[in-house]
Order: structure tokens, then C-alpha cells, then sequence
């Protein structure tokens, strides 16, 4: 088994650090456009990532199973060297985009993932607004280990990714140089991400840039949900769009609506029925 940090845990000090400087600044050189920072908002991201150290743990365990089984089926196998794991990095960071964006266009997958787009604050702590449902995201991931990589630099590769992506949730950097704009996610890009425009959303991933779907930072953002949830209960985060899926299959009328509430996009809509001599409409799939 390769020998290989946890890099979240390591980083930890850092993004206290972090976190702590970016509040002196807003304070001491504040932005009347930027979103800043709010207690209680601040404190429900510290929470929500606490608790995701703990349902991470309990998920790990029936997770790690499976990839070990996986990788003991295949014949393939990648060596850790130093050539090897910016490929993994880069192998895992394609894979993480289509997570995402699975997460962003599936209801059901939505529901995990709304959670670390619920503050309309955009700031170092938004980072750690981790969701307590990631039990759906390692199928995605499957295919590294049937490649040969193993679970243990699978985790390693998830790990350093996420650490990176603690930093370009700021509003305290306005652009980096134009060639780091081009190849990496940066703040503006991420921004752009958590916006709630309807031009923005659901967009630049970093590899929407080779799908043809990146849009530039351009109007200023407004963060949150399109239907933001005014709570800052960490258990009605983590769960509310469960409640809200729950809650709409309740009321559906028909198995074809059940599967639509479940597995379309999250602002999904069914066919209205049409009046005598009326046409239906067609039906709505909004991100």
C-alpha cells in the first residue's frame, strides 16, 4: 500500500490561518460590493465541515471496501512514482469534473452537493461548507481503479484536490495572471461557479473550458441557491433538499413523475395536463 499523507488533515492549520487573515482584511480594508463575511454564516460552514470529517470517516469504510475488491479484480496495475502521480492528479481531476457536474444536473446527486452552494456569502469558510451525503460520489471513481490505481493514491489525488480548491473561494483576489486563468481554476472562475445568475450557473468547472461551456466573470455575482433556504440549522443544510425530494414525490401522480422528481435536474418539472384542444408544454429541466 503506498506510504502517502492525508493532506486535508495536514492542511487544517492552514486554512484556520487563512480564514482568519481573510476576515482582518475585510475588516480592516472592506469591500462595499464584495459579500464579506457573517457570524452565523461563517460558523454553519465551520460546522458543516467538521461534520463532514465524521460521515467521511463512516462513508470511507463500505467505500474502500469496494475499491479494494476492484483493484484486487483487475490485472492492472499504476506505480506511485513522481512521473505517475501528476497523471493520477490529473487522471482524478477529470473524473472529479464529471462528479460534479453529475451532481449538478441529477437531482438526487444535487441534493448532496446544494449543500456547499447554500451561503450567499462567498469567503474561505464557504470552502469548508462540506455536504454529509457523499456516499454518492465514488462510482464516478471506479474506473481509475479498475485502471490499476490504488485506493490508497485514489485518496491522496481527492485529497490534494480538494486542499486546492480551499483558496479560490475568496473574493480578496480579483485575477491571476492570464496564462493561470487559462489552465487553472482560480477565484474568478470559481466565483462564476457559485453565483446564482442564470448565465453562470452551473458552469467553469476548469474543464467546461474543453467542453465549450466556460463563461467569464463578468456582472458581479450573487451567491446562494436560486431559492436560497434562510436557515442556518448545519442538519436542515445538509438534509433540505432530501425533504424538498421527499415532499414532491409525495405529491406526484404518476411513476414517470416520480422518476423526474428523483433523477432530472433539480428544477425539473413535469408536463402540465393539457386542457380539451389544448397542446401540452413541453416539459422543464432547469439546473
Amino acid at each position: 500500500m503506498p506510504n502517502l499523507p492525508d493532506v486535508v488533515l495536514w492542511s487544517i492549520p492552514a486554512f484556520v490561518l487563512l480564514a482568519v487573515i481573510e476576515m482582518i482584511s475585510v475588516r480592516v480594508h472592506p469591500d462595499e460590493d464584495a459579500a464579506g463575511y457573517e457570524a452565523k454564516d461563517a460558523v454553519t460552514s465551520v460546522g458543516m465541515g467538521l461534520g463532514s470529517l465524521v460521515f467521511d470517516f463512516l462513508w470511507k469504510i463500505p467505500i474502500v471496501a469496494i475499491y479494494t475488491a476492484i483493484y484486487e479484480l483487475t490485472p492492472l496495475r499504476v506505480p506511485v512514482l513522481w512521473w505517475t502521480i501528476p497523471l493520477m492528479l490529473l487522471g482524478q481531476d477529470f473524473f472529479y469534473y464529471w462528479s460534479h457536474r453529475g451532481h449538478h444536473v441529477i437531482r438526487i446527486l444535487w441534493a448532496c452537493h446544494v449543500v456547499h452552494h447554500s451561503s450567499r456569502r462567498f469567503n474561505l469558510t464557504t470552502a469548508l461548507r462540506q455536504p454529509w451525503t457523499t456516499l454518492t460520489v465514488w462510482p464516478f471513481y471506479v474506473p481509475l481503479v479498475a485502471l490499476g490505481v490504488h485506493p490508497a493514491a485514489l485518496a491522496f489525488c481527492s485529497s490534494a484536490n480538494l486542499v486546492y480548491q480551499f483558496w479560490i473561494h475568496t473574493e480578496r483576489i480579483d485575477r491571476m495572471p492570464r496564462w493561470f486563468e487559462f489552465v487553472f481554476n482560480t477565484p474568478s472562475h470559481h466565483r462564476v461557479h457559485h453565483a446564482s445568475q442564470g448565465g453562470y450557473l452551473d458552469r467553469n468547472i476548469v474543464w467546461d473550458r474543453l467542453f465549450g461551456s466556460f463563461v467569464p466573470e463578468v456582472e458581479r455575482p450573487v451567491y446562494g441557491l436560486t431559492k436560497n433556504i434562510n436557515t442556518f440549522n448545519p442538519i436542515k443544510v445538509a438534509t433540505h433538499e432530501y425533504v424538498a425530494i421527499a415532499k414532491d414525490l409525495k405529491t406526484a401522480t404518476s411513476w414517470r413523475e416520480r422518476a423526474g422528481r428523483v433523477f432530472r435536474g433539480p428544477g425539473w418539472q413535469p408536463v402540465p395536463v393539457p386542457e380539451q384542444g389544448v397542446p401540452a408544454a413541453e416539459e422543464t429541466a432547469a439546473a
